[in-house]
């Protein structure tokens, strides 16, 4: 049983963040196509925030699998 919650857990996780790092990544094209000239501002705030969601994301799938 406990098996099966943390396979859920780490699911919502991974499922979470992916649609995390999607909406950035449509948020940066988004913002990159009306001001070209900002595009490696942009980049690197989006590598950045997307690191950052990855690195939750895998705390929360350590975490579900323990628990």
């Amino acid at each position: 049983m406990t098996g099966t919650l943390a396979a859920i857990g780490a699911g919502l996780a991974v499922i979470g963040a992916g649609w995390g790092i999607g909406r950035i990544g449509g948020s940066a094209m988004d913002a990159m196509a009306r001001q070209p000239e900002a595009a490696g501002k942009i980049q690197t705030a989006m590598i950045i925030a997307a690191a950052l969601i990855e690195g939750v994301a895998l705390f929360a799938v350590v975490v579900a699998l323990i628990a």
